[in-house]
């Protein structure tokens, strides 16, 4: 059964902004006007003035602004840098772009990258959280940003207020191997907290060296390293790191499958 609601009244401020590159007149419609807004076909102004009867599942917005966005927040873990945000309610909201740059000296000018796009919810008037994931990022200062994009291709930037440090590692380790088993290929992170010299190797269950991964100088950072096991047989191998640097040493050994 279709909905029909009744309104006697001025809707002067659902939703307040302006999309940018597009601009809104008012719209007045006449008492006793019979308004209906389909499912999809919006209709949004500065101001809207209706006594009259609306029906339909559309939507009747006044400004421009696509999402109300609550808060846009971050956490970092290591190397991951996990980005969080709120949307009030949304309209005709294709999604967001996710840009990052490298923090750039004063005066320097900044180099925005699209990283991912997030699909929105369309047109809703109920809170959404959203959330992304950026993973192995090199030490060094950032600055990200949402470029929220709707349907009708306008878009709007919102940016993160912090400046996002992802810190030198703290200590020398090695994680485990991922995807574990390879198939053949596989890939390791290690991690430097000062500059010095890395050698990893990978042995045979017999102790004998199969290829040598990495063995130069490398600065304090994250890092990861591959191995194509397509020319190795499929079995149980062990992977050694042996490191050192500003007087510190470091060596661990961890166990790894192949599989083809």
């Amino acid at each position: 059964m279709r909905k029909l609601i009744i309104i006697a009244f001025s809707i002067a401020a659902l939703i307040t902004g302006v999309i940018k590159g597009q601009t809104h007149s008012d719209i007045t419609y006449s008492t006793g006007t019979s308004l209906e807004v389909q499912t999809g076909a919006d209709v949004c102004a500065n101001n809207i003035y209706i006594n009259g009867v609306w029906a339909g599942g559309g939507s009747i917005c006044t400004g421009a602004l696509p999402v109300s966005l609550s808060s846009f927040t971050h956490s970092t873990n290591k190397r991951t840098v996990t980005l969080m945000w709120v949307t009030e309610w949304e309209l005709n909201n294709s999604g967001f772009e996710v840009e990052r740059t490298p923090l750039k000296a004063e005066g320097g000018k900044d180099e925005w990258q699209k990283i991912v796009f997030i699909s929105g919810k369309g047109t809703t008037n109920t809170a959404n959280g959203y959330m992304y994931k950026d993973e192995n990022l090199k030490t060094g200062k950032y600055k990200f940003r949402l470029k929220q994009i709707d349907l009708s291709g306008n878009y709007e930037y919102y940016e993160l207020q912090d400046e996002v440090s992802v810190a030198p590692p703290g200590k020398f380790d090695i994680g485990q191997n991922y995807p574990n088993p390879g198939n053949p290929n596989t890939k390791i992170n290690f991690e430097m907290p000062v500059n010095g010299k890395v050698h990893i190797v990978v042995y045979d269950i017999l102790g004998r060296e199969v290829v040598t991964l990495l063995n130069e100088d490398r600065e304090a950072d994250y890092y990861t390293v591959e191995l194509n096991g397509s020319n190795i047989a499929s079995g149980v191998y062990f992977y050694r790191i042996y490191a050192e640097g500003e007087g510190q040493k470091f060596t661990k050994t961890m166990k790894m499958i192949i599989v083809k």
